[in-house]
């Protein structure tokens, strides 16, 4: 048992305060220093020290290794391709607006240490993985702090924001050394989406609409090149008016005194989280005036899809759910 102190001795002068503070940062930043130039290290803790030089989104060329071993992948997309690719990454994102991975990657990346969210990048938990490659796009704020990624490890900026998602899989994939996986999997893609139109049937053509339902309101989502307005237009499909032409965002907020913009054939109505989470989402909407006006809702034409795969950023796997579930409603 600890003898007791007085609490005059057991106070510490403000002077030591400052030395035990300065020691502690300055042993945080030798870490982080450490991790940056660790390259002989990773070989001997049997990763290759062969490399290969890559041109990342901004043109910049960044010298990565030939096998990476120790990935972090800072954003959904960048975890979505690497998963898709068969590479687990060792640390990535939160997914929006929610406090593990996307759920419709969490049976995939099972072991994999969220490290940073949408918003920022911890970059103290990133050095502490000692990665050998990190990667990040324009769909999460971690691009604000490349300087600081790069000195943890070689970091490559895969996509701009609005990307088109194929370009941004097939970027990241080259981080990966892993185009010609790239290329094999967007060819199956494209060959199944070629099939799923010609059983479209009477729906050919039919106008999909694609809603967020957040805090008692709907935001129109999957407008542009992303893996959703994509694959849509690759089924022939059209959208509502202001689902069209390039986002402005991620989400746009409608007004629930304008939910007749949002209508269409077809309504894919979901949350960020589960199916499940959006079926409650739904019974609520259900609820609120004039969304029983909607000839989605009348036609009984409102799907509940999984929410984290739709509403989020995301890549080749989310695609591939988007591509199974419109099938699945239109093509019967």
């Amino acid at each position: 048992m600890p003898i007791p102190r007085s609490p005059r001795a057991s106070r510490p002068s403000r002077a030591s305060r400052r030395t035990f503070l300065a020691s502690a940062a300055a042993a945080v930043a030798g870490a982080v220093v450490l991790t940056g130039c660790g390259g002989d290290d990773k070989a001997q803790d049997g990763g290759s020290s062969a490399t290969r030089q890559v041109t990342d989104a901004d043109g910049h060329k960044v010298k990565v290794p030939a096998d990476p071993k120790k990935v972090v992948a800072l954003s959904e997309p960048t975890l979505d391709a690497s998963l898709a690719l068969g590479v687990l990454p060792v640390g990535t994102t939160a997914g929006r607006g929610q406090k593990g991975v996307s759920t419709y990657l969490a049976d995939k990346a099972k072991g994999t240490q969220v490290v940073a969210t949408v918003a920022e990048a911890d970059l103290e938990k990133v050095a502490a993985l000692q990665p050998d490659l990190i990667l990040v796009d324009e769909t999460t704020a971690a691009k604000s702090q490349l300087a600081k990624l790069k000195a943890i490890a070689p970091t490559v900026l895969t996509a701009k924001l609005n990307e088109d998602w194929k370009k941004s899989f097939t970027a990241t994939a080259d981080a990966l050394n892993k185009k010609p996986e790239a290329t094999k999997w967007l060819a199956g893609f494209d060959s199944d989406v070629a099939a799923a139109k010609k059983r479209l049937g009477a729906n050919a053509g039919t106008e999909a609409s694609v809603v967020r339902w957040q805090n008692g309101a709907p935001s129109t989502v999957g407008v542009g090149k992303n893996h959703v307005g994509s694959t849509l237009a690759q089924l022939g499909l059209t959208r509502p008016a202001n689902q069209r032409g390039t986002g402005v965002g991620h989400s746009v907020p409608v007004s629930p005194e304008k939910l007749s913009t949002i209508d269409g054939d077809w309504l894919f109505f979901g949350v960020l989280g589960t199916k499940a989470d959006g079926e409650t989402a739904y019974a609520e909407a259900r609820k609120v005036a004039n969304f029983g006006r909607l000839k989605a809702e009348k036609e009984g034409h409102v799907v509940v899809v999984q929410g984290s795969a739709w509403n989020s950023a995301g890549g080749p796997l989310a695609a591939r759910i988007v591509l199974d579930d419109v099938t699945k409603a239109l093509a019967p």
